[in-house]
């Protein structure tokens, strides 16, 4: 078991693992080698001019399983911190489309979010709602961080160093800037947007003067048409994303930060200006975007595809983190859809650990999600076996599903087992919301007909007490025929096998759903007499 291991052991079997978090870390070890340091900066960013979604959560989760993966690689001697670096300096562009009282949120439209009204009516700005939010969700994870405000850091002045270097190195920030903009954009563009002392809103004009003595800009009030000098520092002045990107990276020295995928051009651009003002860009990978049921690119001001809240209202925390482990560099949908395998799959992965050596522990990814101390598995049943449960029976409370589960596996109860009480309550809100709205029964066709006549008669010669694998061996040779033969994939007695037709034709027509869990298994749990029940139902609907 790698926790019993040495520090020393681990390390070597985590310098050889090519799971993608040890590959993020070496670049790390291997940064160092080259600038030696005390200590190591994570960060991720999180833009929040809308409320928090599953794709800000996945940076943190990202970054903590490779921070955990460095510590295990440096054995832990080096001190980490992780950074969550709030933009709410932004100026407000648009209103979000997913908020109440969005006409108190347009008088404020340009103004820095936290000097935005909440329209929630809880924070004394929209950033800070925001960031509220963003926090709330991090702590119910455990994730260590520390939080940091843009506003904060500005206005105490913490950047002011860093931004009087980048008023010096001006004619460098805008030659590695212009090529990348429109001509129309370049011909008023200024790396610093004053914030208007008259308005207080972030401005986006042309920058007529600066004086990098003297640390001011000069431009010309759009309303007033007046020459307004104001310093760039203690939170005056802003810079546009790029440089304020790279200028935090090297006034906090960061060593490592993922983004998305449309941003490798802004990386680039901001590693360029990093470079130019005397820092080191950070380590970082692009990850790709997650995308909704329609394989559009998921949106804070959209309020599309999946919320954290709506992933934790079907399943657990776990098997979120076990969505964002997965193939960082390949586009996802996060959908409902996604959700059950994940669920069960995450169940797997923790019940396979302990039958591992060390070497696959640590490709296995309950070992990145848990920090590599994985709790025991003990999970008597599976989510689509729940799912399968709550529909065939109707069963819309807890109760009726911990008869059929207390019946299948006596002794496990709520008090025994609280994250299969957990479970059961997510497949009911599961099922409420997207298996039944589109549950419909498939009538069965002559042979289908016949061979569920079959069925019922086969289960009904079975033991009330049956294993699911006797019920499975049962319900196996009943399909045994035309038109469900498998005669490309023959069965053990070298007879020709059962096609998954057989199965999915027993929940389309049963259930009213496309597919389910083992078939055996389902009736286990369910019950002999409640399937024959089923069955005739089945047959009776079909007359």
């Amino acid at each position: 078991m790698s926790d019993l291991m040495s520090a020393g052991d681990l390390r070597a079997l985590a310098e050889q693992s090519n799971a993608w978090p040890f590959e993020q870390a070496k670049l790390i070890v291997a940064r160092l080698k080259k600038t030696p340091k005390d200590e190591v900066l994570f960060e991720t960013g999180y833009g929040p001019s809308g409320l928090p979604h599953i794709g800000t959560f996945g940076e943190v989760a990202r970054t903590t399983m490779v921070r955990h993966a460095f510590r295990v690689l440096t054995e832990d001697k080096i001190k980490t911190r992780l950074l969550a670096f709030s933009d709410d300096m932004d100026g407000l562009r648009k209103v979000p489309d997913n908020v109440p009282n969005k006409e108190l949120l347009a008088r404020d439209l340009g103004k820095p979010l936290t000097k935005v009204v909440d329209p929630f009516g809880t924070h004394s700005s929209f950033g800070e709602h925001n960031n509220a939010r963003l926090r709330a969700f991090l702590d119910t994870f455990g994730f260590d961080y520390e939080f940091a405000s843009s506003t904060a850091y500005y206005t105490s002045g913490r950047f002011d160093v860093t931004l009087l270097k980048v008023l010096e190195n001006i004619d460098k920030v805008m030659a590695i800037m212009l090529p990348s903009l429109r001509e129309e954009r370049a011909a008023s563009y200024s790396p610093f947007l004053p914030i208007c002392p008259r308005t207080g809103v972030v401005l986006q004009v042309p920058i007529s003067a600066h004086d990098a003595k003297a640390g001011t800009v000069s431009y010309d009030d759009p309303e007033t048409k007046e020459r307004v000098t104001v310093p760039v520092t203690g939170g005056r002045c802003k810079l546009q994303w790029k440089p304020d990107w790279a200028m935090r990276w090297t006034a906090l020295g960061v060593d490592y930060e993922m983004a998305g995928k449309d941003l490798i051009d802004s990386v680039k651009l901001s590693g360029k200006i990093c470079s130019a003002l005397g820092g080191t860009p950070p380590e970082g990978f692009n990850y790709e975007l997650f995308l909704d049921d329609k394989g559009q690119k998921i949106s804070k001001s959209k309020g599309n595809g999946l919320t954290i809240d709506e992933w934790l209202r079907y399943a657990s925390p776990e098997s979120l983190s076990l969505f964002m482990y997965r193939e960082p560099k390949a586009a996802k949908r996060l959908y409902f859809d996604v959700i059950p395998r994940n669920v069960d799959d995450y169940q797997q992965f923790l019940e396979g650990y302990p039958r591992q050596d060390a070497r696959q522990q640590l490709a296995n990814p309950v070992w990145h999600i848990h920090a590599g101390h994985p709790p025991s598995a003990d999970m008597p049943v599976t989510f689509q076996l729940l799912l399968t449960l709550v529909s065939s029976s109707n069963a819309e409370n807890a109760e009726t599903l911990w008869g059929f589960i207390g019946r299948y596996r006596p002794g496990v109860t709520p008090q025994t087992h609280p994250k299969l009480d957990a479970l059961v309550g997510y497949a009911i809100n599961y099922y409420r919301d997207f298996v039944a709205p589109t549950k419909t029964f498939r009538e069965p066709t002559a042979s289908e007909r016949a061979a569920l006549q079959d069925l019922r008669e086969a289960l009904s010669q079975l033991p009330a007490d049956a294993s699911a694998e006797d019920i499975q061996n049962t319900v196996y040779e009943i399909g045994r025929r035309e038109p469900f033969l498998n005669h490309k994939k023959p069965a053990r007695d070298g007879r020709p096998g059962v096609s998954l037709d057989w199965f999915n034709m027993l929940y389309q027509v049963l259930l009213g759903q496309e597919k389910g869990p083992r078939f055996g298994s389902f009736v286990a749990v369910y019950g002999v007499q409640n399937a024959i029940a089923m069955i005739d139902g089945a047959l009776a609907r079909a007359d």
